[in-house]
């Protein structure tokens, strides 16, 4: 299957993004179900992480003929930081505050260094 340089570019970050939502739901979507047996969830977290992983490898082997190793690892990281923010926020419905934010403002100039040259 051949696959055009656009596609090779921007099809790992939109599969990045999309794995990395299943991601967080399979890691902190729980938390909203206290009450649920612990092994339950372990189960439940294991079949969505299934999606995740059915997105996240084709997207490092289609990016990595673009994207270095550590450019697409950089972009996961931020992409994650994003999609947990809007998850925290807005389906656990906690409140970020200026500190999250400088951090991950910081984790974001730190990973600028990575694509820069």
């Amino acid at each position: 299957m051949s696959i055009t340089p656009f596609a090779a570019t921007w099809l790992p970050v939109l599969l990045l993004c999309l794995s990395n939502v299943f991601m967080t739901f399979a890691w902190y979507g729980h938390l909203n179900f206290k009450g649920a047996p612990l092994i339950t969830v372990i189960f439940i977290s294991w079949g969505i992480a299934l999606f995740e992983y059915c997105l996240a490898v084709p997207a490092n082997r289609i990016g990595h003929s673009v994207w270095s190793a550590a450019e697409l690892k950089t972009m996961q990281e931020i992409i994650t930081l994003v999609v947990f923010v809007l998850f925290s926020v807005f389906f656990l419905k906690e409140s970020l505050g200026w500190n999250h934010f400088v951090g991950f403002g910081l984790i974001a100039a730190g990973a600028a260094f990575i694509f820069y040259g």
